[in-house]
């Protein structure tokens, strides 16, 4: 039960955050553009 409901808040989150799919993939592709440039710089 507990693991339910803090899945539904998270996907809760994760849509409010995010309005569209598109806008969701974005965002992932924006947060991995960054963790990519961290591996660069940290090389």
């Amino acid at each position: 039960m507990f693991r339910t409901i803090m899945g539904l808040l998270l996907l809760a989150a994760f849509t409010a955050g995010c309005n569209t799919m598109e806008g969701a993939g974005k965002d992932m592709e924006r947060g991995g553009e960054k963790i990519q440039g961290a591996a660069e710089r940290n090389k």
